[in-house]
């Protein structure tokens, strides 16, 4: 029976850590929650040598045993043991080489806590670039764990920290019996008090319950007031204690580095990064740059994704039309080329761009320009009630709102991380990709300004920058309603400027193109499916009336019979359940420039934004007859007209449709998020009425200017 062994993967934030996580257990990965709190739990498995199975948690990043957030809390309670759904037997501890000093505070604290350490020693190369030198075999001594240089980006010291990891489960490596500092001498007493109670536990433990038994759930109530007691017996100082642990901590480690460690005059030359950050962190080249960095790579989701998007077009159509022709003419076989195939082609067409927009964003964290653009942006945030931090939560809407909610955590101020959630659903996410994809490709001709640079990039760079512009108004105007006053910081660490790790980037491609396909793929086949049944009946006898009438006019005008084939299949459209539904609530959106069908679509979009393509797929299928197959679903929009004979898809139509995608709030997913995060339905409820007006009236706006 092979073994299983449960290790929690710990460190600074920006040290490496899931870089190590990707590279242990690749595409054996899993993302949750922690019970109880909206923090991200990652979970992965990977193998040893010795046939042992390890099951990998990556813990929220964090400086050190005093939790402040939400995920320094979750990080906290995992490694006192006091998280029940994770018990690690071992940590694994990612320690950034190139900023030694800082990093072995966590590394000693973790280390008192007695649970066998492994310290994994990245980014060996930066510090070698800053001429510092490391003797590992000495640092080990001193800390007395092991201690193995690794680099995840190269797949280096990975054999060597598994063979380690492998010798500490089987306890040839044990936590050091000698404690990093004296911890018995801050608070004797007391902690022999509370070791009476928990004999098991490390005198440094004992602390962390003094501390901090309170904000602890799993302490029983009895023995927390046995805790509180003990703390009011000896009168135990909480500031002071930490103060001084800090202190002497940094003290030891100074003398450590001492012993260990060599490093020239930190003015001795001035690093490449520094002379990088000279120019991207300008004050006006900076921002230059950053436009054009986002500019590009809007730019880059349509050269690129072009061609392959073009061929799943074609092939999808051309699956269609020989499925269609090889199948006998009945409901199921009309289900399966006008329901399946054409809900499939809804989806799978969109993922290269999805694919490529995903990869750049994940280039950019990569090399650590993430990071600047936060600092870059934290002026101007704080004008509008935000701070630099919200950034990261605002550009990580452009791939999904879900997670970028989530993230506002980090957010120190409640005001600034509530202005944040309320804003983020602004930011252009990637299930708005395919809706702007199509609009442009069906009203946005193909030209090119200068000779390069696309007409159609710059129509989706321009609906980007409109989410955000209105997400920077919105939270200003927000900020004098929210009561909340609450001072603020910004602290954030700039990582070194990496090369991007290619198979991390390619993985992520991947697991997003995965998620894509398979759950909101799931979600738009579903509709696709139920929105075929919608459009091929009708109540009553509506349907069989419609045939009668069109069959006896074929047989009249037999020369007219392709004509008004395609006359049947709209009106049978226009009179079945999903017809009935499109026209009841046209007169709302007529003033917008849309049809009834669009109106379908705005309906079924509030399952996912996506569902846009789909349920149009669907509709124009159903609509198109014997020979619609033959055709794309840009080439039957394009071909759309109203009863007038007027054309459907319009310049300013299009406009009008793309602002109303910019900013509806057509996501359950992000509703019940937001409701989740502000433990409220006040604020969900919010964002669904003001985001849903701005729909409406800027398209309204858009559609009269463009008309």
């Amino acid at each position: 029976m092979s073994k299983h062994i449960n290790i929690a993967l710990v460190g600074n934030p920006n040290c490496g850590k899931t870089s190590l996580f990707n590279v242990l257990t690749g595409l054996n990965q899993k993302v949750g929650n922690f019970p109880g709190v909206t923090v991200d739990k990652k979970s992965g498995i990977f193998q040893l040598d010795d046939g042992a199975t390890v099951n990998l948690v990556d813990l929220p990043g964090t400086y050190s045993l005093y939790p402040r957030r939400e995920d320094e809390w979750v990080a906290y309670s995992v490694l006192m043991q006091q998280d029940p759904q994770v018990q690690p037997e071992m940590v694994v501890l990612v320690a950034d080489a190139s900023n030694l000093k800082r990093n072995l505070l966590f590394a000693s604290q973790i280390i008192d806590l007695k649970i066998p350490v492994v310290i994994g020693l990245t980014m060996m190369d930066i510090a070698k670039s800053k001429g510092i030198h490391i003797n590992v075999q000495d640092l080990e001594r001193e800390l007395g764990v092991p201690i193995i240089p690794i680099n995840p980006r190269k797949n280096k010291g990975i054999s060597a920290l598994k063979k380690t990891i492998s010798q500490t489960a089987n306890q040839l490596y044990k936590a050091p019996a000698r404690d990093f500092i004296p911890n018995a001498e801050l608070a004797n007493a007391a902690i022999t008090d509370v070791k009476k109670l928990y004999p098991e536990v490390s005198d440094y433990k004992a602390i962390h319950f003094l501390i901090n038994h309170e904000s602890l759930n799993t302490i029983p109530a009895d023995k927390q007031q046995l805790i509180e007691s003990i703390e009011e017996k000896h009168k135990f100082n909480h500031t002071k204690t930490q103060a001084e642990e800090i202190l002497q901590r940094y003290q030891k480690i100074e003398s450590v580095l001492k012993q260990t460690v060599t490093a020239p005059s930190p003015l001795e030359r001035k690093l490449k990064t520094d002379r990088i950050d000279n120019l991207l962190l300008h004050r006006f080249w900076g921002y230059a740059i950053l436009l054009g960095v986002l500019f590009l790579m809007f730019q880059a989701v349509f050269w690129l994704a072009e061609y392959p998007m073009n061929f799943i077009d074609w092939a999808f159509g051309s699956i269609s039309d020989t499925v269609s022709r090889a199948l006998p003419e009945a409901w199921w076989s009309d289900l399966i080329v006008n329901g399946l195939i054409a809900g499939l082609g809804g989806i799978v067409i969109f993922v290269p761009q999805i694919v490529i927009l995903f990869g750049l964003i994940t280039i950019l964290e990569d090399t650590g320009y993430m990071a600047r653009i936060s600092f870059l942006t934290d002026k101007l945030m704080r004008k509008v009630g935000l701070n630099g931090k919200s950034v990261m939560p605002m550009i990580s809407g452009f791939a999904c709102a879900v997670p970028a909610i989530m993230s506002a955590r980090n957010i120190e101020s409640k005001k600034e991380r509530l202005l944040t959630i309320l804003v983020t659903p602004l930011m252009s996410c990637s299930a708005r990709l395919p809706v702007y994809a199509i609009l442009i490709a069906l009203v946005i001709p193909n030209t090119y300004i200068w000779g390069f640079i696309s007409l159609k990039g710059l129509v989706m760079t321009g609906l980007y920058l409109l989410g955000l512009v209105s997400a920077l108004v919105i939270s200003y105007i927000a900020k004098f309603f929210i009561k909340i006053q609450e001072k603020s910081y910004f602290i954030l660490e700039l990582p070194v400027y990496r090369a991007p790790r290619w198979k991390n980037v390619l993985v992520t491609m991947y697991e997003k193109a995965k998620i894509f396909v398979v759950e909101a793929g799931r979600v738009i086949l579903v509709i696709s499916l139920i929105l075929w049944a919608l459009s091929s009946y009708g109540p009553g006898d509506r349907m069989e009336k419609v045939e009668e009438e069109y069959a006896a006019k074929i047989e009249a005008q037999p020369e007219n019979a392709d004509e008004l084939d395609r006359e049947m299949h709209t009106a049978l459209l226009q009179n079945s359940y999903a017809g009935i539904v499109g026209q009841s609530i046209e007169p709302f959106i007529r003033p917008l420039g849309y049809d009834w069908k669009i109106g379908i679509a705005l309906i079924t979009s509030f399952a996912a934004r996506e569902v846009f393509v789909g349920t149009m797929a669907t509709l124009y299928s159903v609509e198109g007859g014997d020979d619609a197959d033959e055709t794309t679903l840009t080439e039957k929009m394009h071909a759309a007209v109203h009863s007038d004979g007027t054309k459907v898809y319009t310049l300013a139509t299009g406009l009008s449709l793309m602002v109303f995608y910019v900013f509806a709030m057509q996501c359950m997913s992000t509703l019940a998020i937001v409701k989740r995060e502000t433990k409220s339905w006040k604020w969900p409820m919010i964002q669904l009425v003001y985001m849903t007006a701005l729909a409406y009236l800027f398209s309204l706006l858009v559609y009269n200017l463009f008309s």
